[in-house]
């Protein structure tokens, strides 16, 4: 099965934990703008210029500054298991890609932080390269062609609901973890639910 077998990734809350610091800034954003308290739950997963929608045109330039200067102060931690399940898929010539609604500042900063990263996949999907948001599969869709695998050989690992919608809807085996949500939330989308990478294996995903 290995020889058609893709692996895509989401980026935040699945190989590095900055969920939590994004809910922090998203979250105070919205609260500055009289937002409703779930703003920052309900936007993840969403593209830079979709959240930017929820905000008055003249202030999204502004707002986009004091996230990119956040961004660059994030520290970027990645999950324990992560490199080695990134590792093991290289070892045995399984091609994977990261599909995120990040734009490429924040992607330049992460792999400021970990160029290690950059090197462990084969793809990576942005925002910027995308014209529809998850729940909308064409992220995973376009990541599935460019390492010339077809969805429905590929598993999706992500975290937030719109992201795990986003899987299921392009026909991959969907995988959640459950960082983001509550595994019985993440359970009612996902194929499968696992914690996290920590001693999880390729047989693992493969059984």
């Amino acid at each position: 099965m290995t020889e058609k077998t893709g692996v895509l990734f989401d980026l935040d809350g699945v190989l590095v934990d900055s969920e939590g610091e994004y809910s922090v800034f998203w979250g105070g954003m919205g609260d500055s703008y009289g937002l409703a308290p779930s703003f920052s739950a309900d936007i993840k997963g969403t593209t830079l210029g979709e959240i930017l929608l929820s905000f008055p045109e003249a202030d999204r330039e502004g707002i986009v500054e004091k996230l990119h200067s956040f961004e660059n102060e994030m520290l970027y931690p990645v999950y324990p298991g992560v490199m080695e399940f990134l590792a093991e898929l290289k070892e045995h010539s399984i091609p994977s890609a990261i599909v995120t609604s990040s734009d490429d500042v924040k992607m330049s900063y992460l792999f400021k932080r970990h160029p290690e990263l950059k090197d462990m996949v084969d793809v990576i999907v942005t925002g910027s390269m995308v014209s529809k948001s998850k729940p909308d599969p064409e992220g995973y869709l376009t990541a599935a062609s460019l390492i010339g695998r077809k969805p429905e050989d590929c598993f999706v690992f992500e975290d937030s609901m719109q992201g795990l919608e986003a899987g299921r809807r392009s026909g991959a085996t969907v995988i959640g973890i459950a960082t983001t949500n509550p595994r019985e939330k993440v359970e009612t989308v996902a194929n499968r639910t696992i914690d996290g990478f920590d001693g999880f294996k390729l047989k693992d995903m493969l059984s």
